[in-house]
């Protein structure tokens, strides 16, 4: 039977529920001025953050004792999974580089707690600032983290951005895999927010294809060649446009071109710089998750459970992939390989 790592374990500081201090501090950086809206709410003892993007709509909730060690080690134990990597749900969007501290030297604690079954990825501003380029170091070379978490966008503005030329040269330098995780909504967002699901899930995956676009159109990797992206949600189901977005040469002259056909070097780019994480493999069904295989390449998915979000994505993820027809050394490479590659395991 397959080794199975977790490469989507989420993780928040248990103190954040229980220190007023810090619960303001956390509270106050997620940033009004962009529509989203952060409160900590009690019901029956149990107390939870709540993030509204819009104010209004619930997008995100933090429930204390869902991040305990215990409630980790046992749930993997359950599941049959040997390890998990660490990840945030969203908040690394706003947070400062001093609260990415603070975040960063607690999971690096909880992962020594782990005895080898926890890995941890560092959370940090995306500025090339001196001090945000010693906390990268200090992430990498000190806590023994295997890489960095990004969000696919911050406030108005995707990775591809000019503005963080200056972090991403650094990371270039250093040949960082970083995890970019969805954000609550994308950008342009107003026509998803009536409704539930497709706020709170096609909304990610609006996201998530828009981040990849960008970066592979943008020449992004061309710029950035040793940096290496880990998409959430399977890049928002790129599996399905990957064909589309990637024309080939007319066989037959055209009076006009539409398209841009020489797509080489965004492909070969595609096949090297970016890798998809499932976020729970059982949501995208039997048949969606082969032709991803077929489409992305086994080398290129990682499993991933977002749990706590649903224990049942991690209880039977692992055996939703063991089931799927592919090979069983697609599987191997899903279930641990990959993660334990990119993310130096």
């Amino acid at each position: 039977m397959a080794k199975v790592i977790d490469a989507n374990l989420y993780w928040f500081p248990e103190e954040l529920f229980t220190n007023e201090e810090l619960a303001e501090r956390f509270l106050s950086e997620v940033p009004i001025q962009y529509g989203i809206k952060g409160s900590l709410k009690e019901e029956n003892g149990v107390r939870r953050f709540v993030i509204e993007k819009p104010v209004g709509s619930p997008n995100l909730d933090y429930i204390q004792g869902d991040y305990t060690l215990e409630k980790e080690l046992s749930s993997l134990d359950q599941a049959g999974v040997e390890g998990a990597v660490l990840k945030l749900s969203c908040q690394q969007e706003w947070m400062s580089l001093d609260m990415c501290r603070l975040f960063n030297t607690a999971m690096a604690e909880r992962v020594k707690e782990s005895k080898g079954r926890l890995h941890g990825l560092g959370v940090v501003p995306p500025q090339g600032t001196p001090a945000v380029k010693k906390e990268i170091d200090r992430c990498l070379d000190e806590l023994g983290f295997g890489g960095l978490q990004l969000s696919a966008h911050y406030g108005n503005l995707y990775l591809d951005d000019a503005a963080f030329a200056p972090f991403f040269t650094y990371l270039n330098e250093r040949n960082v895999t970083c995890y970019v995780h969805h954000t609550p909504l994308p950008v342009q967002y107003d026509t998803l927010t009536a409704y539930t699901n497709l706020r709170r899930l096609y909304g990610r995956c609006v996201d998530q294809a828009t981040a990849i676009g960008r970066e592979l159109f943008s020449g992004f990797f061309t710029k950035y060649p040793n940096v290496k992206l880990v998409h959430s949600m399977l890049g928002g189901g790129f599996f399905a446009y990957v064909n589309l977005w990637f024309p080939k040469k007319p066989k037959v002259k055209e009076a006009l071109s539409r398209f841009n056909d020489d797509n080489d070097l965004v492909v070969s780019q595609l096949k090297n710089n970016i890798f998809f994480e499932m976020s729970h493999a059982q949501s995208w069904g039997k048949d969606q998750l082969e032709c991803a295989v077929r489409t992305l390449g086994a080398d290129h998915i990682l499993f991933g459970s977002s749990f706590p979000v649903r224990p049942v994505w991690l209880l039977e993820g692992a055996d939703f992939v063991r089931n799927l027809d592919i090979t069983e050394e697609e599987k191997e490479l899903i279930l641990h390989g990959n993660a334990e590659r990119l993310y130096h395991l």
